[in-house]
């Protein structure tokens, strides 16, 4: 069976600036899609010409089959649109505007009401059907344009920052509604939260300079990081030089770095390994070996913040310059 979502060599001009190019992916039915990138990097462009609100200089892109360009109707049929911003007409009120929307997408009589129910039930409007759309806090104006998205059950969802302006409540609600969905459909969400695509994302692409330079499960992007099976332990202060002393000269043991607590006193201790491999056992037995036996001992899977920054920069990530880092002589 055919991807829902299927590009080919993408690429957009505006006169001499190559904004985006030649991104090629698939998304599948059942995926949830993390798009990253960084401001500029070419994450809105390349959405609006998947989505056929813009016209590519080169490439191909389909939804379900159909050619966007070829076939847009066919494409807006099976589609639903979260663009950034999310454009609507502010002097209608919301429950004026989702109706509007019903109508155009060829709704009428019991099944209109019916949808516009669901999609404002769906994204929690009901207290706001009657406010105008431009008097409704930014929050609540993101949810209206996410209704639309909604209205027509579509097969494929793209969703430019959908949690824009929410507060932590309405993000829970959002992304338990996002992972609800996704067995069914095929959905992309551009942002810029990493935690969001830890939350609900089963695969991340990011772009940098207009190019796809990295793809993959989040927890698959998150081991390339150097955090990837270290170990933190919180230690007494007075145990602090001879805990990183036992750790430092552990052959799995890249680095040690230091953080005190401000608020128990304590010393966080992390042990970074050499190569990613796990080294709980070993800094288990050295501490164990010195005495000392820690408050907690926690292993990280890895830190997809230092892993974007090392993609999007070219950065090399080698430890950290704070005061109380140990580190192996090369």
């Amino acid at each position: 069976m055919a991807a829902m979502i299927e590009v080919e060599g993408l690429t957009k001009r505006f006169g001499p600036v190559l904004a985006v190019d030649g991104v090629s992916m698939t998304v599948e039915r059942g995926e949830v899609l993390g798009f990253l990138g960084p401001n500029g990097a070419g994450k809105s462009t390349t959405m609006k010409m998947i989505t056929g609100f813009l016209t590519p200089t080169a490439g191909t892109a389909r939804l379900c089959g159909h050619d966007v360009l070829a076939e847009p109707l066919a494409v807006k049929r099976r589609l639903g649109y979260l663009p950034e911003g999310a454009p609507t007409y502010p002097d209608m009120t919301v429950l004026a505007f989702l109706e509007w929307v019903a109508s155009v997408r060829g709704f009428a009589g019991a099944e209109k009401r019916a949808r516009i129910e669901r999609a404002m039930r769906a994204t929690s409007l009901g207290e706001v059907i009657y406010y105008p759309i431009e008097a409704l806090s930014k929050g609540f104006k993101r949810r209206v344009g996410l209704a639309q998205a909604l209205l027509h059950d579509p097969e494929v969802l793209v969703l430019d920052e959908p949690t824009d302006g929410l507060d932590p409540n309405q993000k829970h609600e959002v992304r338990t509604l996002i992972r609800a969905m996704a067995a069914a459909k095929a959905i992309v969400i551009s942002t810029h939260i990493l935690e969001e695509v830890e939350a609900i994302c089963t695969r991340a692409v990011v772009i940098a300079r207009g190019r796809l330079v990295a793809d993959g499960s989040p927890a698959a992007l998150a081991a390339r990081s150097r955090w990837h099976n270290a170990v933190t332990v919180r230690v007494l202060p007075d145990q602090r030089v001879a805990a990183m002393t036992a750790l430092a000269p552990l052959p799995a043991v890249a680095a040690v770095e230091a953080e005190e607590s401000p608020t128990d006193g304590l010393v966080a201790l992390s042990a970074l390994p050499a190569g990613g491999q796990p080294i709980e056992g070993a800094v288990r037995g050295a501490l164990a070996a010195a005495g000392i036996a820690p408050r907690d001992l926690r292993i990280e899977r890895g830190r997809l913040d230092e892993v974007f920054r090392a993609i999007t920069t070219g950065a090399i990530t080698t430890g950290s310059d704070a005061a109380g880092a140990v580190r192996k002589a090369a």
